[in-house]
């Protein structure tokens, strides 16, 4: 199996895991003299047995990650931190962005004036800069995910 391929059944599983949580709190309790629509003790198995499939899906991938190179120099589970933090660099200046972005309601000469501190076109600079990035890095990454195995040992 490819690593792409586990990533999608990891995705999967996490589906049906939430679709099994609900299932159960919906049939966890009933009204008195009521049947539940259905066994909750037997959608628990299905969960755990679910849950131990995520469980070891998710422990293969990490394997592949940390053993697999990504362009040479650092593994893949290092481009994806990598990638989690221009993810985040991004969304912070985005909010600084948007902090700047707020025009100020003064409605008398008396009010306190603000100023910015940042130029937000500097900041835009910034923001678009590291989207780039990180869509190169994803593209690459995404594109490795099909060609790696997932190591399964």
């Amino acid at each position: 199996m490819k690593l792409a391929e586990a990533l999608l059944k990891r995705a999967e599983l996490k589906e049906t895991r939430d679709r099994l949580k609900q299932r159960v709190l919906d049939n966890a309790k009933v009204q008195d003299g009521d049947e539940p629509a259905e066994d909750p003790k037997n959608l628990l198995a299905v969960l755990d047995t679910t849950l131990q499939n995520l469980q070891t899906l998710i422990m293969q991938i990490n394997r592949t990650n940390a053993s697999t190179t990504f362009e040479g120099t650092e593994t893949i589970a290092d481009a994806l931190a990598r990638r989690d933090i221009l993810s985040e660099k991004q969304k912070l200046y985005q909010s600084f962005y948007n902090q700047l972005s707020i025009q100020p309601d003064r409605y008398s000469q008396t009010e306190i004036r603000f100023v910015r501190c940042l130029d937000p076109a500097d900041v835009q600079k910034t923001i678009d800069k590291v989207c780039q990035e990180y869509r190169e890095l994803d593209t690459k990454l995404q594109g490795l995910n099909w060609l790696v195995d997932l190591k399964e040992d």
